[in-house]
């Protein structure tokens, strides 16, 4: 990564997708700086991660849907969540966050994503500590990272949060910046400015975080009418999940920031 893509002037930094993840992850931390990465993916992994963890189940990102997602799962004696489709005839848990709230005797859950687990794994590997946040949870994971930027500070370097919008996938894999994550990581930018809006400045929020937490304060005050109009929201309702949409759309509902922690999401509260 060149030096001007890695917003390194910025303790709060935003890019999009698995590659900027590494990439701005990789640069601060070969920097001698400690990076905790924030992971969003509103519709749904992040929700659904917030979704469980709030019940005290541990949540084991995957990366792949294939035959070694239900080996990785049968190894650790948890549920392998299924593709929503597999579960609209008979149930069971998907990654859909209102299947997660109604099911029973699960503690630990495997849940692949093609986005949001993928990130999470390419972050940790890079060296950055991870949590999950959502629109339930954004204002719990800023205060959490206020409690992490003053742990810190001793540090050779200037820590750095790394907020990273998950987006979704065009049908030839290619990236496609989904609104309801630039939401989503603009409430984290937002509430973080917030609490640090003492010792803010300039050098605060990188000009693209600044721009996160701008879209978010256009749609604040309206969130469930706009996750429900976005392009993602409209495909979930549409095809038959709108209670997914609804659970994603409960803004600051939970106190508790999922930190990855030995390969799983567990659960963790501000100071």
């Amino acid at each position: 990564m060149r030096p001007w893509h890695s917003q390194d002037r910025h303790v709060v930094r935003l890019d999009w997708g698995p590659g900027a993840a590494q990439a701005l992850t990789a640069y601060a931390v070969a920097a001698g700086s400690p990076v905790c990465a924030v992971v969003v993916d509103v519709l749904s992994f992040t929700t659904c991660v917030s979704v469980a963890v709030d019940a005290g189940l541990r949540v084991h990102p995957f990366r792949w849907k294939d035959e070694s997602a239900l080996v990785f799962a049968d190894e650790r004696g948890a549920t392998l969540a299924r593709p929503r489709s597999a579960t609209r005839v008979d149930g069971g848990v998907s990654l859909s966050p209102a299947s997660i709230r109604a099911a029973r005797g699960i503690s630990d859950l495997v849940l692949p994503s093609p986005n949001g687990s993928t990130i999470s794994a390419v972050l940790a590997e890079a060296g950055a500590e991870v949590v999950a946040a959502s629109l339930r949870n954004r204002a719990a994971v800023a205060a959490w990272l206020v409690d992490w930027l003053e742990s810190s500070s001793g540090a050779r370097a200037q820590p750095a949060v790394v907020v990273v919008p998950a987006g979704e996938r065009w049908p030839d894999d290619s990236l496609r910046p989904a609104v309801e994550d630039l939401w989503g990581a603009g409430s984290v930018v937002a509430a973080l400015a917030e609490r640090l809006e003492h010792r803010g400045g300039p050098l605060l929020l990188s000009p693209e975080a600044t721009a996160a937490g701008a879209a978010w304060l256009a749609v604040e005050d309206r969130i469930g009418e706009a996750l429900h109009a976005c392009s993602s929201g409209r495909e979930l309702v549409e095809q038959g999940w709108p209670d997914d949409v609804a659970v994603a759309a409960e803004l600051d509902a939970s106190d508790v920031v999922p930190v990855l922690t030995d390969g799983a999401y567990t659960r963790h509260t501000a100071r």
